[in-house]
């Protein structure tokens, strides 16, 4: 048996490190978190200032017993978990539940894994940190008193299933104030004047440095400048440079790696932390700017080797984000002489854009030469000006140019002018005069997300991908894209000594991977923001976050900091289950001209829906949206196409053929058949026809009996259907494995009723989690607080520090 045990947390981690450490090291994975609060109202004694209560994850309690046999027969135990304060807690539970002394074992911490960072560490033990740990802590009891307090809030007042959170609301928020912005836009037009000059072997451009508000004003000025002399009046050269960017943190390699590499935030962080545990880059979790003297020092010599000694200028950069632990490193490859791996493309990718980012941060500005012409115009007081960029030396634009979310280029630039002169005489070919309209607000991608909540202080390196994967999963918000509309424009043109206009149009609006909130993400959104604006506030949310840090660094304890947060909340919560009005963000369309009832949309309990008739009318008829559709923008007439649901396509063998929207979109019924459309292949509910959707049900009849091995007449109810991953017993709506070494197709239904009462008896985690989430919500449930009650058997957080 190895007399060291080195326990990390994920097994990619461990299989680098053990190649770095010799035989007398075994190195084992904990496979992330292994234990957490339990998903009752028993998790977080409030009494006893706050102490959660944790539970081993079934899931892990192998893993534990492992680790506690390695354990107990090697002379040291290692942490070496991630450095970060999710890391610490790790390392801290995993001590709790091995029984380790937290005080003696030994923890290690390294910003990449290579042998000569692990060989360090080794050599520079320490214990558990526990300000961190209890960083991480108050965090996680701080998320889940606000997500266990709010929800039911959320499905009494607004709709059943719901939940909130801390950060995961205000990004919501976020993202519903930007639509509000754009709703709210309305577009102004304006001319753009641009002169084009023959220069004989070269065509010289010059723009009107303001904006014509009318058309008429456009016309005029064009009108004035027929037959007008053009003179070169001034130019004006000077020197310009442009600065590298940083080195990446995690949120500026996840903006960079989205408008580059079009990765989605998560995506990047998954690829991300594969190139971490294969040793190839340092921590890709932090918020610092910094490199080490190491990586400075490397990036010299592979620069100066690469590209020659004036391409060099060794740069320290400092953060400007709030809490940023300048202690650690920025991400980077860990040998910068190598500009390219192995591995899968998206992991070639993500490193090329880390090595060249590393590696700019590192050269010389770029130097440029600015050039601006004026020419003046005999007939009018304004002047047309040329500019030009010419690189007089590339620097670090050699290896990379940082992007922007706006690409356009601001102040008009091209590149380098052609010859001109003081006084030199233009020719004018042709002015126009270019209708332009106003920009409406860009709705946030992830990348602008995650800036904006880095801007406003909210969240940290570990939590943006999960904040920003959550709100979608829930439904809040949707990542998509918008189809961009026709728009006509203008442009005036004055050629030799004529003025015409000519009309064309163009596409605007269109967007790419976009967020947008949804129906259920404004209500609850505005729901929340009414209710409970300190929880919705940034600068609560941020200071929140400051707070974190403060006890990170032992200047706060942090169950002072949960009795400030929780008692006024606390009551928040109390005041609006007993006050607060339900909320569906209804809104009346207008009258049915047939029936004279109400046209309401609204949000219902399977969703946004439209409604006819009013709250106490019996007869009352609803109809789910279409994709597409919001009860926020719904017209009368949309509204009222949406109850030609169902609609009667016609007959098969004597039984109607219906076309409907239901919870999980649109279908075709006949008899006790469900067809969902497909969508994708043109099928819409309000033209199918006969032919179609009989094809639609057939398919689907031949797809069930393809699938079934075995039916019982006497329980018609049972089946034996051969699924995706083998056969099993279904009854009703619930599924359940087949004994093992039983042949599908001759099992008898004596033996099928028993495995059916056996698993009923002792089912599975994952049916316990099922049963209790669509167990009915007691009322004083809603009003409960997580329990001040202890469980005694389950293992308490010590009190720390």
């Amino acid at each position: 048996m190895s007399k060291n045990l080195v326990i990390v947390e994920s097994p990619a981690k461990a299989k680098t490190i053990e190649g770095y450490l010799g035989k007398d090291y075994v190195v084992k994975s904990s496979f992330g978190h292994v234990r957490d609060l339990p998903k009752n109202d028993v998790a977080i004694n409030i009494e006893k200032g706050f102490a959660p209560v944790y539970e081993v994850s079934p899931d892990k309690q192998d893993v534990i017993n492992e680790l506690r046999k390695l354990a107990s027969k090697a002379e040291n135990v290692w942490l070496a978990t991630d450095e970060d304060r999710e890391g610490e807690a790790i390392s801290w539970h995993l001590a709790e539940a091995l029984g380790l002394d937290i005080k003696t074992t030994k923890r290690i911490v390294f910003h990449e894994i290579t042998k000569k960072a692990i060989q360090d560490a080794i050599q520079k033990p320490r214990t558990i940190d526990i300000d961190l740990v209890n960083a991480q802590q108050a965090r996680r009891v701080l998320d889940r008193l606000v997500g266990f307090e709010l929800s039911p809030v959320l499905w009494k007042k607004v709709k059943g299933g719901l939940s909130a959170g801390r950060v995961q609301s205000v990004a919501v928020r976020i993202i519903v104030e930007r639509e509000r912005e754009i709703e709210k836009f309305t577009a102004s037009s304006y001319f753009n004047v641009r002169g084009n000059f023959d220069l004989g072997s070269a065509t010289l451009k010059a723009d009107l440095a303001r904006k014509l508000k009318e058309h008429a004003e456009a016309h005029e000025f064009l009108s004035k400048s027929n037959g007008a002399e053009f003179t070169i009046s001034n130019i004006e050269t000077k020197p310009a440079k442009r600065t590298p960017a940083a080195p990446f943190t995690t949120s500026t390699l996840q903006q960079e790696a989205s408008r580059k590499l079009g990765f989605s935030v998560s995506r990047t962080m998954v690829v991300a932390q594969r190139l971490y545990e294969s040793g190839k880059i340092t921590y890709m979790r932090t918020d610092s700017v910094n490199l080490s003297d190491f990586a400075l020092d490397a990036a010299k010599n592979e620069i100066t080797r690469s590209f020659g000694e004036r391409y060099s200028k060794t740069r320290q950069y400092t953060s400007k984000s709030k809490g940023a632990q300048e202690a650690h490193e920025a991400i980077r490859p860990t040998d910068i002489g190598v500009s390219q791996v192995d591995g899968e493309r998206d992991e070639q990718r993500l490193y090329e854009l880390i090595w060249k980012r590393t590696i700019a941060s590192q050269m010389a500005d770029a130097e440029l030469e600015k050039t601006t012409a004026s020419i003046s115009i005999s007939t009018l007081p304004d002047l047309l000006l040329a500019k030009g960029e010419v690189i007089k030396f590339d620097g670090f634009l050699k290896v990379y140019i940082e992007s922007s979310d706006d690409e356009e280029n601001e102040d008009g630039s091209s590149g380098m002018l052609p010859p001109l002169s003081v006084g030199q005489k233009l020719k004018l070919a042709e002015m126009t005069a270019t209708q332009k309209f106003s920009q409406k607000p860009s709705r946030y991608s992830e990348a602008a997300l995650v800036k904006r909540l880095e801007e406003l202080g909210i969240g940290r390196p570990s939590t943006y991908a999960p904040t920003i994967s959550t709100i979608q999963q829930r439904e809040y918000i949707e990542k998509k894209d918008k189809e961009g509309t026709e728009r006509k424009y203008e442009i005036i043109i004055l050629k030799g000594a004529e003025i015409f206009t000519e009309t064309k149009t163009e596409m605007t609006g269109a967007e790419k991977s976009k967020l947008f909130p949804t129906d259920i993400g404004m209500v609850v959104n505005d729901f929340l923001v009414d209710q409970f604006p300190t929880i919705l506030d940034y600068a609560f949310t941020a200071n929140v976050e400051e707070e974190f840090d403060e006890i990170a660094e032992g200047k706060l304890e942090w169950q002072e900091m949960m009795k400030k947060f929780y008692h006024p909340f606390h009551k928040n919560v109390a005041e609006t289950l007993e006050n607060a009005q339900r909320q569906t963000g209804e809104r009346e369309l207008g009258t049915d001209p047939k029936t004279g009832k109400p046209v309401i949309a609204r949000i219902a309990r399977f969703g946004p829906v439209v409604q006819l008739g009013g709250s106490e009318d019996e007869e009352k008829k609803f109809a789910s949206l279409r994709p597409g559709q919001s009860i926020g923008n719904i017209t009368l007439e949309e509204a009222m196409k949406l109850f030609d649901l169902p609609r009667v396509v016609g007959e098969y063998q004597g039984q109607p053929v219906t076309a409907a929207i239901g919870r999980f979109g649109p279908f075709v019924k006949w008899g006790s058949t469900y067809a969902s459309l497909r969508v994708r292949e043109g099928d819409d509910p309000y033209t199918i026809e006969i032919e179609r959707a009989i094809k639609l049900v057939e398919d689907k009849i031949n797809g069930i009996n393809a699938a079934l091995i075995q039916k019982f007449d006497e329980r018609p109810e049972i089946q034996v259907i051969q699924g995706r991953f083998g056969p099993y017993i279904k009854k009703d709506k619930e599924n359940y494995k087949l004994p093992k070494g039983v042949d599908p197709k001759t099992i008898s239904l004596a033996d099928v009723l028993k495995a059916i009462e056996e698993q009923d008896a002792n089912p599975s985690p994952k049916k316990k989690a099922a049963a209790k989430k669509s167990a009915p919500v007691k009322k004083a449930a809603a009003k409960k607080a997580p329990s001040k009650k202890s469980a005694a058997k389950k293992s308490s957080s010590k009190k720390t520090k």
